[in-house]
């Protein structure tokens, strides 16, 4: 599994093969919950069932995490979202599948980066998970984006979108 994920994130360029360095980090799989599986029951209703449960690759971030500076950047209040969802009668969410990756990483600070794995030594050209200002940068850069169309028909929390509107062209007319 974690060969094809590093195949991948080197095939589109999120990650570049070095040759050395003294800071390096490990590769870690850690367990991602995603959506729930809708099964008929024996009364042939509908009923959700526990949530899936993927693996996610990533860095061991410790390290270079406890020596960055914190950017800080307000994230929203999701009661608030929850209450500008209320009453709408037409809901879209997106989950922003790894959006955090669509961020460049500064050239100086890609050594940063750096983790090991049996095939070689990468470091990150894009922003990964587990870096301690990922979530801030990239609601910054969502805000900035959809700054005039966010708390109006759209609200962001980190990388998952939520669009609503009282018919479904409502919903639609700020992206057209």
């Amino acid at each position: 599994m974690v060969k094809k994920v590093i195949i991948k994130c080197l095939d589109v360029g999120v990650i570049s093969l070095i040759a050395d360095n003294k800071l390096v980090s490990v590769v870690q799989c850690i367990p991602k919950k995603g959506g729930m599986i809708v099964v008929l029951n024996a009364k042939n209703e509908l009923v959700a069932t526990l949530p899936i449960t993927e693996w996610r690759v990533c860095m061991d971030n410790h390290k270079l995490n406890s020596w960055t500076k914190n950017h800080y950047f307000p994230m929203p209040f999701i009661d608030q979202i929850f209450g500008r969802l209320a009453g709408k009668g037409w809901y879209c969410f997106l989950d922003g599948y790894l959006g955090y990756n669509q961020i460049f990483i500064a050239s100086e600070d890609q050594e940063k980066t750096i983790f090991t794995y049996q095939y070689g030594m990468f470091a990150f050209n894009q922003m990964s998970f587990r870096l301690s200002n990922v979530p801030s940068i990239f609601q910054r850069c969502m805000l900035s984006i959809f700054a005039n169309i966010v708390e109006k028909s759209m609200d962001v929390f980190m990388n998952d979108f939520s669009i609503v509107g009282d018919s479904f062209k409502e919903m639609l007319e700020p992206f057209e």
